[in-house]
């Protein structure tokens, strides 16, 4: 029996969430689309999980973007499902944009660790995630439109918003692939480290956030992902609608009398 598309795991608070078809770069066919979006779930419905890591299985890819012949050819009526996954996606077509985060939202925080190729899905999908570490290997790009189609998983809407106008166009109008060190300088990524360093780093952030204070982490990128579609006044109403609860918890007070005692906090996420 072959492996699943996408490996899941989760362990001491952090979950591992792998794109698992590394003989195809770990390009993006039904199942995984179907694996992606009930791991997404169960992310959002575990409240033992603090943070979760995205990565792409092997050393070769991150994620090449979408297997045009089954998904899209069968998205078009071209070919007839074939499979329990093809089924779902058949009868919930809803399931590809939760699969790609595209509006649905992980309430952990989301790390990327990226290795090889990350186009089209790849860096539609690195989008929606939180904080990003790539290999010097990694390469980046949007090349739809380069076979006239359109980057449906949101870019055209993220990336103008979390890098510049001209760069945010530069990736989506010429299609052209960018290095690492290019993802970094424009911003669409955190830090560049060597290929074999990625997930080591990823994981190192990752217990960082995972011995921060949960309620307050995840209100803090619930703040952040709401206030950005809202005038900078309501930016602010919101900001205290969600940072007062927060304030009031249980977890609140046992981190201020951990300072003040000099100690680690344990938190309850209450």
């Amino acid at each position: 029996m072959s492996e699943p598309a996408v490996l899941y795991e989760k362990n001491d608070g952090i979950a591992v969430v792998t794109m698992n078809r590394p003989e195809f770069r770990n390009a993006i066919n039904p199942e995984m689309l179907c694996r992606l979006a009930d791991a997404w779930q169960d992310v959002n419905d575990d409240p033992s999980v603090r943070v979760v890591i995205l990565t792409g299985a092997g050393d070769k890819a991150f994620c090449a973007g979408a297997d045009l012949d089954r998904l899209v050819r069968m998205m078009q009526g071209l070919r007839p499902p074939e499979s329990e996954y093809d089924e779902r996606i058949k009868n919930d077509v809803s399931l590809i944009y939760k699969g790609l985060l595209r509006n649905y939202r992980v309430t952990k925080p989301l790390i990327a660790a990226v290795r090889g190729f990350c186009v089209a899905g790849g860096t539609e999908i690195l989008t929606t995630t939180d904080l990003r570490i790539a290999g010097d290997d990694a390469r980046f790009g949007l090349a739809e439109v380069k076979w006239s189609l359109f980057p449906m998983g949101g870019s055209t809407v993220r990336l103008p918003r979390q890098i510049s106008y001209c760069n945010a166009m530069e990736i989506l109008l010429t299609g052209e692939q960018i290095s690492a060190e290019r993802a970094l300088q424009m911003g669409l990524i955190n830090k560049v480290v060597a290929p074999t360093q990625v997930l080591p780093e990823a994981v190192r952030l990752a217990r960082i956030l995972n011995e921060a204070g949960p309620l307050a982490v995840q209100a803090v990128k619930r703040s952040v992902v709401e206030g950005l579609a809202l005038p900078p006044e309501q930016a602010l109403e919101k900001e205290l609608e969600i940072g007062i609860p927060v304030s009031m918890s249980e977890d609140c007070r046992e981190g201020t009398k951990a300072f003040k005692e000099k100690r680690k906090p344990v938190f309850k996420g209450r």
